[in-house]
C-alpha cells in the first residue's frame, strides 16, 4: 500500500496488523481523489481509519489537516507510524466513531471531507446512526466518502451526488443536508 498523488506520492504505508482492516486499494483512492478533484485547504476526518491511508491521501494532495478515528488498538498503532514515518501531523484519535461524532457535534461544523470506511459486516445498521451525528460536523459543502461492500452497501440519510462501483467496492459521495 502506498500513497498515490500528491506530496508525498510514491511513499510506503504500513498496514494495522491482523485480519480485522481492509485497507482501500490503491485502485479504489486514485479513482476517490480523481472524483474529489482539488483538496487543497480542507479540514478531514477519516472515521475507521485503518491505516489512515485515506486521510493521508488527502493530506499529500493539500489538505490543510486531518483528524484520524479508529477504535482498534493494532489500527492506532499503524496510523502513528504512518504519520511519523511520512512527518505528518494530525489528531489520532482511538475511540468509537459514534462516540468520537457526538463529542464532536458540541462544536461548530467543522469538517469539509469525511471518508467512512467501517467494517462490511455490519453497514445497514450504521447508515441512520452515522447520517444523524455527521450532520452537525459538516462545513456548508461538505462531501462524505463512505465505502462499503457492493452487496451489503452504507447506505447514509444525506443526498447522493456520485456512485461508483469499482468490483464489489462500493462508493457513494454525499453532500450535507
Amino acid at each position: 500500500m502506498r500513497v498515490i498523488a500528491g506530496s508525498l506520492g510514491g511513499r510506503i504505508l504500513a498496514a494495522p496488523k491482523g485480519r480485522s482492516t481492509r485497507p482501500t486499494s490503491d485502485r479504489v483512492r486514485e479513482a476517490v481523489f480523481s472524483i474529489l478533484g482539488d483538496l487543497s485547504g480542507l479540514v478531514v476526518l477519516d472515521l475507521y481509519a485503518g491505516s489512515g491511508a485515506l486521510a493521508i491521501e488527502a493530506l499529500s494532495r493539500g489538505a490543510a489537516e486531518a483528524t484520524l478515528v479508529d477504535s482498534a488498538p493494532a489500527a492506532i498503532t499503524a496510523i502513528r507510524r504512518n504519520l511519523t514515518g511520512l512527518g505528518l501531523e494530525a489528531q489520532v484519535r482511538r475511540q468509537d466513531a459514534s462516540a468520537f461524532l457526538r463529542t464532536a457535534s458540541r462544536g461548530a461544523p467543522h469538517y469539509d471531507l469525511v471518508f467512512l470506511d467501517p467494517p462490511y459486516r455490519h453497514p445497514s445498521e450504521l447508515g441512520g446512526e452515522l447520517s444523524a451525528a455527521l450532520a452537525p460536523v459538516l462545513t456548508p459543502g461538505a462531501r462524505v466518502v463512505a465505502e462499503s461492500d457492493r452487496r451489503a452497501p452504507l447506505r447514509l440519510d444525506l443526498p447522493l451526488l456520485d456512485e461508483r462501483h469499482y468490483g464489489d467496492t462500493l462508493i457513494l459521495i454525499h453532500g450535507p443536508r
